[in-house]
C-alpha cells in the first residue's frame, strides 16, 4: 500500500494519511445546493474528491466515500437572514419545492456524469435526516451551549469559545469576528452577533417546516453535514472536504458542533480545494461571468469563443494542483483541450507501435521509471500536474516510437501501455471521447450501409447488375469495403 501525504487544513501542513480503521476509510465532502443548473464551481470539488475516491481505492482502502446533496427546508449559508433560494424559485414558477431540487439533483447527477466523476457511494439529502439534525441540536443543548430565544435554537459561541476554541479551522479569533461582524436580521435573539442558528422557528410564508420540541421550524444549515457525516461514517472518520469557501463558517461550526455534542473532534483530515476564478475575479452571477457546465459544453455563452468538451473541462481542472488557483479563460481551456488531445493521440498510437529485441536506453529508462514517477506525484498531496507532466513525458517517447525514432521491446511496451492507460483513465478518470464518438458513429455508419446493402440486394434480386455494381462501386468510394461471399455479404471501414 502507498504511503499518501495530504495536506489537512486543520493543521495546516501535509500529513502522512493514517486511517482510523485500516483499511477503511471513511469520507465526506459537501455536495451542491440544487437550486440552479451545476457551474463550473460545482466541477472543481466532485473532480478533486473523485481523485482522491479513486486514488484511495487504487492504493487498497475499503472508502465509504458519502457526498450529500443540501436541498430545501433550511436557509442557505448562516440560516439567519435571506429567503430559501429553492422556495423562491418554487413560489415564482409555482412548483413544490422538492420538484425543484428534484430537477437540479438530475441536471447536476448528468454533468457529474459527463464528467466522469464516479458515484459516492452513499448521497444522503439534508430533508431526509430531519430526525438526526434535531438530535444533534438536543444534545448541544443539553450540553450547554446552546440556547432557544423565540422557538429557535441558537448556538452559543461565545460559551464554547471559553471551554474549546472557536475558530481551530480558519485560524480566525471570536473577539476580531464580533468586532468585524455586521448588524444581521434577528439578531436581537441571539446573545452574540457571531452565535449561529441550530434551528430556526419557521416564519408563516415558509413552506418547508418541520415539528420539533422548540417549534414548527428548520435546520440550520451547518447541521446537516455534522448530523449525516455521523450517521454513515460514526463519530469519528477520517476525512472531510469540500471548496474553500467552507472553510469558514460552514466547516468552522461543524467543529463546534461535533465538540459541543459528543466532548471531541469527528475528523481527522480536513481537506479543501481552492476556487475557480474567471480572468481573475471570482465567479459569481452578480459580476455576470458566471457560466453553467451545460453552456460550456455546447458554448453557448457569451464570453465563449467554442464549446468545451467534458473531458477538456476535468483535464483543465487537473492541471492545476488541487489547492491552487484556477484561472479560466478561453486561452486556458483550448491549452487543455491540446493537451488532451496530445494524451489521447498517444494512447491511441500505442496500439501501433512496432516492437524490437531490445529498447534504447532512454525508452527502457522511461518505460521503467513512469510508474513510479507517477506515483510518487499522486503520493505527495494527489500532485495530478506532475503526473500529466510525468504522461508528457512518455507522449514523447511514443512520438518518436511511432516515428521509427526509437524502439522498444515487447516487456517494456506492455509496462508503458499498462502505466499510462493506469494513470490515465483509471486514476485520473479521463475518458477518450473519440472513441466514444467513434463508436457513436459507427453505428449510425452501419444502419446506413444496411440499408443500402437492402437495396443492392433487391437489385441482384431483380438482376439488375448494374444498379448493383454502382451501390458497391459507390460505397467503396465512401471507403467502405464490400464483399460477395457464399455465406452472404460483409462489409467494413476501411480506415
Amino acid at each position: 500500500m502507498q504511503d499518501l501525504v495530504i495536506y489537512n487544513t486543520l493543521h495546516r501542513q501535509k500529513e502522512l494519511f493514517q486511517p482510523i480503521a485500516a483499511p477503511n476509510v471513511g469520507m465526506y465532502v459537501c455536495g451542491p445546493t440544487v437550486y440552479g443548473d451545476p457551474h463550473l464551481g460545482h466541477a472543481r470539488p466532485a473532480i478533486t474528491f473523485d481523485i482522491l475516491f479513486r486514488y484511495l481505492k487504487h492504493i487498497g482502502y475499503k472508502v465509504r466515500y458519502v457526498r450529500n446533496i443540501t436541498d430545501v427546508g433550511h436557509l442557505e449559508h448562516d440560516a439567519d437572514e435571506g429567503d430559501d433560494k429553492i422556495e423562491k424559485k418554487a413560489r415564482l414558477e409555482q412548483l413544490e419545492p422538492m420538484e425543484i431540487a428534484q430537477y437540479y439533483t438530475n441536471r447536476y447527477h448528468d454533468a457529474m456524469r459527463s464528467l466522469n466523476v464516479l458515484p459516492p457511494s452513499i448521497e444522503p439529502h439534508a430533508t431526509g435526516h430531519i430526525i438526526e439534525q434535531e438530535e444533534l441540536v438536543r444534545q448541544i443543548l443539553d450540553n450547554g451551549y446552546a440556547y432557544e430565544s423565540n422557538g429557535s435554537i441558537y448556538f452559543d459561541v461565545e460559551k464554547y469559545n471559553k471551554d474549546h476554541r472557536y475558530g481551530v479551522l480558519s485560524g480566525r479569533n471570536l473577539s476580531d469576528m464580533v468586532n468585524n461582524s455586521r448588524e444581521l436580521a434577528g439578531v436581537n435573539e441571539k446573545r452574540n452577533q457571531a452565535d449561529f442558528a441550530l434551528w430556526k422557528r419557521a416564519m408563516p410564508e415558509h413552506i418547508m417546516r418541520w415539528p420539533s420540541p422548540w417549534s414548527d421550524g428548520f435546520p440550520g444549515w451547518h447541521c446537516e453535514c455534522t448530523a449525516m457525516g455521523r450517521k454513515y461514517l460514526g463519530s469519528h472518520f477520517d476525512i472531510h472536504g469540500g471548496g474553500m469557501d467552507l472553510v469558514f463558517p460552514h466547516h468552522e461550526c461543524e467543529i463546534a458542533q461535533a465538540v459541543a455534542s459528543q466532548g471531541d473532534e469527528m475528523v481527522k483530515y480536513w481537506m479543501h480545494n481552492n476556487m475557480i476564478t474567471i480572468n481573475g475575479q471570482k465567479m459569481g452571477k452578480s459580476l455576470g461571468n458566471f457560466i453553467t457546465l451545460e453552456q460550456f459544453f455546447t458554448g453557448s455563452h457569451q464570453t465563449l469563443t467554442q464549446a468545451y468538451s467534458p473531458m477538456t473541462i476535468r483535464f483543465f481542472i487537473l492541471s492545476a494542483h488541487y489547492r491552487g488557483t484556477v484561472d479560466f479563460s478561453n486561452e486556458a481551456l483550448q491549452a487543455a483541450e491540446k493537451g488532451y488531445e496530445r494524451l489521447m493521440n498517444s494512447l491511441e498510437d500505442l496500439a501501433h507501435i512496432q516492437t524490437a529485441a531490445a529498447s534504447d536506453e532512454n525508452t527502457k529508462k522511461l518505460a521503467g521509471n513512469l510508474r513510479q514517477k507517477c506515483y510518487e506525484a499522486m503520493n505527495d498531496d494527489l500532485m495530478t500536474p506532475a503526473v500529466i507532466s510525468a504522461l508528457f513525458e512518455a507522449c514523447h517517447s511514443v512520438n518518436l516510437l511511432i516515428d521509427h525514432k526509437a524502439q522498444i521491446s515487447t516487456d517494456d511496451l506492455k509496462e508503458l501501455t499498462e502505466t499510462m492507460n493506469l494513470f490515465a483513465f483509471d486514476i485520473l478518470g479521463l475518458r477518450n471521447e473519440r472513441s466514444a464518438n467513434n463508436d457513436a458513429r459507427e453505428e449510425a455508419y452501419g444502419k446506413v450501409v444496411e440499408m443500402v446493402l437492402d437495396l443492392r440486394a433487391k437489385a441482384k434480386a431483380e438482376k439488375n447488375w448494374a444498379v448493383s455494381d454502382q451501390i458497391r462501386d459507390s460505397l467503396a468510394a465512401a471507403g467502405f469495403q464490400v464483399k460477395d461471399t457464399k455465406d452472404g455479404v460483409t462489409w467494413k471501414l476501411d480506415r
